[in-house]
């Protein structure tokens, strides 16, 4: 059992936002039960973490990759990851956690594998369709593997349950939000590409925004993540057609950004396929291409088959495609609202209950 008394979970999660936001939702969660909980991450995760819940304590750990940085650092690799183990076999001798959970991500490799060693309750969740490289890693070695899109695509032998991806209390909040479908008022196109936006979605969708009805085009409201250094030619793009937007490297409003849309462009991320659906909305896919294993078209599979939503190849996107689909929405109210439907029942809203649940089950097992 954790230190004082309390129960204890070491969540363990990778620097990227489709890693950290279920691990957050998680730790919401179990904080609201009285559980303690500590973060295990690496630097460039921890910037994610400032929605966490403040008791949550926060462990940065020492992270590598073999698959990048040159042949320096594919060296130095093992031996930071060796250095990582160490500091959380540590860590945990002293918490006696009740439970470990991995998100992903290179920066899980020392929590999990501590767990591992010294033999703790752990359990991991994968939010994509295909499991990343660490979750594969460490598939046959945890307790129980939590699946976020199902069907997912797992190693042979390997059992899995369907828990859904959780999503965080501000998606929540707007879970099932009332849709508002087009019309003759204002339209709200909210364009997400990742935690940074996307360069290819800040130069097509200004292009494929031109090529629009000029009735729709007088209507629009568009707010779009681009990288910073594409933010400038994004809104002169946009002032050159009038069309009233907003251009950011990151919004911290996100939730409430797609409840008032009434067409989400976004890569395939499995966290923002699960908040456009648990709060429903009509989407278009862009998957990222070069994703591992191709993982984003397997995010969007389920979403694209009950016709909540719509996917453009990147190799098939370009201007005249995506402008295709968005009047494939935004110009027939009644397939719009279709598709808000269609994207409401796909949802998990139960997804962070169905983890804490499992949580509490495999960490019961290990006090007897």
């Amino acid at each position: 059992m954790g230190t004082g008394g309390a129960r204890h979970a070491i969540i363990a999660a990778g620097g990227t936002g489709g890693h950290m936001f279920p691990a957050q939702a998680l730790a919401e969660a179990l904080v609201r039960q009285g559980w303690q909980v500590t973060l295990s991450t690496d630097a460039r995760g921890a910037r994610y973490a400032g929605g966490f819940p403040h008791v949550v304590s926060i462990q940065t750990v020492a992270a590598a990759t073999f698959a990048q940085g040159g042949l320096a650092d594919k060296l130095k690799a093992p031996f930071k990851i060796l250095g990582g183990i160490l500091s959380a076999l540590l860590l945990q001798r002293r918490l006696q956690p009740d439970i470990v959970i991995g998100f992903g991500g290179y920066p899980t490799i020392p929590a999990l594998a501590a767990a591992w060693i010294a033999r703790r309750p752990r359990a991991l969740h994968e939010q994509n369709g295909v499991l990343g490289r660490v979750n594969h890693l460490f598939a046959r070695r945890v307790d129980r593997v939590a699946c976020g899109t199902w069907p997912t695509r797992l190693p042979e032998g390997t059992q899995a349950d369907h828990i859904g991806n959780p999503v965080r209390a501000a998606v929540m909040a707007r879970a099932g939000a009332v849709y508002t479908p087009p019309g003759d008022w204002p339209l709200s196109l909210v364009i997400i590409g990742g935690s940074q936006g996307a360069r290819i979605l800040s130069e097509i969708v200004p292009n494929a925004v031109a090529k629009l009805p000029k009735g729709i085009l007088a209507r629009l409201r568009v707010a779009q993540q681009a990288r910073p250094e594409d933010i400038d030619r994004v809104i002169r793009a946009y002032d050159y057609l009038g069309v009233t937007a907003e251009v950011q490297p990151f919004f911290d409003d996100i939730p409430r950004r797609i409840a008032e849309a009434q067409l989400v462009i976004s890569r395939a991320g499995a966290s923002s396929v699960a908040d456009i659906s648990v709060i429903g909305r009509p989407a278009i896919f862009i998957p990222f291409a070069a994703a591992t294993a191709d993982h984003q078209t397997a995010n969007a599979g389920p979403m694209v088959a009950a016709g909540a939503s719509l996917a453009i190849a990147e190799h098939e996107l370009n201007a005249d495609s995506l402008s295709e689909a968005m009047l494939e929405v935004l110009a027939d109210p009644a397939q719009a609202q279709a598709m808000a439907n269609a994207a409401l029942a796909q949802s998990v809203p139960d997804a962070t209950d169905r983890l804490v649940a499992m949580v509490e089950e495999i960490a019961a097992k290990g006090r007897l």
